[in-house]
């Protein structure tokens, strides 16, 4: 089954129509810079562009960076408030003609991830971790999602953990992946002491430098690269429109 699968991040939007069954891309993905600031209004024509871009009449999976329920906005971590409390799959419904599944964008890697990508056959405590602007964070038990996550936002030495220890953060402060990993490190800790997970999967942007600051990490558990690297948003977005009675997303 195609799906188009969008996947709104903080710097940018990224999509391609996605073949569910086997979890690859069935396009080049198309990218557009997301607008500054990034409203409702800013967005919503880019989210059509995409849909131009494609010639898209079908279902769509949007990978949104915050918390979402029912297909309702709660949170606007790296994007504008104006999300907030937007009832955003009827909306883009409503913009696109097309029937849309919203999903939080960590929670959509991580599902890519674990039918597709390194979290296959896994068992036990598994978290995917999507490190880019900022961090996602996804949790799966005995292979079922525990959404909305966001532990991302942790406070570690009183910032938010991704304010510390996101590839942004790398960028900006010009750190060597050694010093960034340290800081990734402190961060583990903290997770690890409250999930004790089985596995770690990272995922994201860094994932296609994972050989730079992999062996920087020492925790308990295994941590290995996503398989779908950065794609995984839009594959686990398209993943939501197909299977959603398996991750209890709904259309509004």
């Amino acid at each position: 089954m195609a799906v188009l699968g969008i996947d709104i991040g903080g710097t940018g939007i990224k999509a391609a129509p996605v073949d569910t069954e086997k979890g690859i891309l069935l396009a080049e993905r198309y990218r557009v810079e997301t607008p500054s600031p990034s409203t409702v209004a800013a967005v919503t024509p880019l989210i059509q562009e995409i849909l131009h871009h494609f010639e898209w009449h079908g279902e769509v999976g949007c990978g949104y960076p915050g918390v979402i329920k029912r297909g309702t906005i709660f949170t606007a971590a790296n994007v504008d408030s104006t999300w907030v409390g937007l009832d955003a799959s009827t909306f883009f419904e409503q913009v696109t003609g097309c029937p849309t599944y919203m999903i939080n964008d960590a929670d959509a890697a991580g599902l890519a991830e674990m039918h597709f990508g390194a979290g296959v056959d896994q068992r036990g405590v598994v978290l995917v971790l999507t490190i880019g602007t900022g961090i996602g964070t996804a949790l799966f038990v005995e292979g079922r999602l525990v959404p909305n996550l966001e532990l991302g936002h942790l406070q570690i030495r009183g910032k938010d953990a991704e304010h510390r220890a996101s590839n942004r953060v790398r960028v900006d402060r010009e750190l060597t992946w050694k010093k960034w990993a340290r800081r990734v490190n402190e961060y583990l800790m903290h997770v690890e002491n409250l999930l004790w997970p089985d596995l770690i999967i990272i995922g994201g942007g860094v994932s296609k430098s994972f050989g730079k600051f992999a062996p920087h990490l020492v925790t308990r558990a295994p941590i290995v690269c996503a398989k779908t690297y950065n794609d995984a948003g839009i594959i686990g977005a398209a993943m939501t429109s197909a299977h959603p009675e398996s991750t209890g997303v709904v259309r509004g």
